[in-house]
């Protein structure tokens, strides 16, 4: 399968896939860790990019509530919610305009050999 993979390399900060899909799965399941878990991530690991992205936008991606008697949760921002649109949105207009080319590149490769599709080369 062929993909386009797209990275945002800002003056000191970047987004990314990873970043995106960890939004996303708060925004589905209102947790940093259920989040992070869908992602085979660590609750540490997927708080640090969530600090990552709060610190390096103007306002907030995330909101978090600590748990306790009536439980925690997490929560997209209307800033964070903005800003995955847009990256969503550069991701498709990028794969569009890069259709072609993309195309013309994968005519361009060797044909795998079963036993390479096989072995996973």
């Amino acid at each position: 399968m062929t993909a386009l993979k797209l990275r945002i390399l800002f003056d000191g900060a970047m987004l990314g896939p990873g970043k995106a899909q960890l939004l996303e799965h708060i925004r589905e399941t209102g947790s940093i860790a259920a989040a992070g878990r869908q992602m085979d991530m660590s609750y540490r690991r997927a708080w640090l990019l969530v600090e990552e992205m709060n610190t390096a936008f103007v306002q907030p991606l995330v909101s978090s509530a600590r748990g306790g008697p009536g439980g925690g949760g997490a929560r997209l921002t209307e800033t964070g919610e903005e800003v995955l649109r847009l990256y969503r949105e550069v991701v498709a207009r990028s794969e569009q305009a890069a259709a072609p080319a993309v195309a013309a590149l994968e005519g361009m490769l060797r044909a795998k050999q079963a036993s390479e599709i096989l072995s996973g080369k």
